[in-house]
């Protein structure tokens, strides 16, 4: 996958200045502790959202978080900055691809990161099939993300005491 610079209808905010959108190699050292830093502050900020602070990614190491078996797609300023991200993974079959974690970093909320993130992944990435993606629900911000998007909201589910998580698929 290489870098894109995408275009977006006047519905969404488009990439800021100098955005690129491109593959995260999380066997670059660098780009990993980066990517795990911005997820732990993405996710503090979820937790103090839904008021739940057990979420696994808070105490995943760098070394777990880089051995899962995911794709990783960021939103990165032209000085190499990776503000924020999404990883996923799809089925053997290609029937289901699996949104792992969409984070933007705080200092960049807000301008539209994720949104840009998620309409490349189901743009360029995943051809067909479902999409599924989960978040905690009270993260009203994430909710209505994946409802503006056309995800359909599901089942919502607690997988610990205290945390009510809200699952969204989409058929494509």
């Amino acid at each position: 996958m290489s870098e894109h610079r995408l275009a977006h209808s006047s519905s969404r905010a488009p990439l800021p200045p100098g955005m690129l959108i491109r593959e995260l190699d999380l066997s670059d050292v660098t780009v990993a502790a980066t990517v795990h830093a911005v997820g732990l502050r993405a996710y503090a900020v979820e937790a103090e959202l839904i008021g739940f602070d057990g979420i696994p990614a808070l105490s995943e190491s760098l070394q777990d978080m880089t051995a899962r078996p995911l794709r990783w797609l960021g939103a990165v300023t032209g000085e190499g900055t990776v503000a924020a991200f999404v990883a996923w993974q799809t089925d053997s079959d290609q029937a289901v691809t699996h949104i792992d974690r969409v984070c933007v970093d705080p200092a960049w909320f807000r301008r539209g990161l994720a949104s840009c993130l998620l309409d490349h992944l189901l743009a360029a990435v995943t051809d067909s099939g479902e999409v599924r993606v989960s978040t905690g629900a009270a993260n009203q911000p994430a909710v209505k993300l994946y409802e503006r998007l056309g995800f359909r909201r599901g089942v919502d589910f607690e997988p610990a005491p205290g945390l009510r998580m809200a699952q969204f698929l989409l058929h494509r």
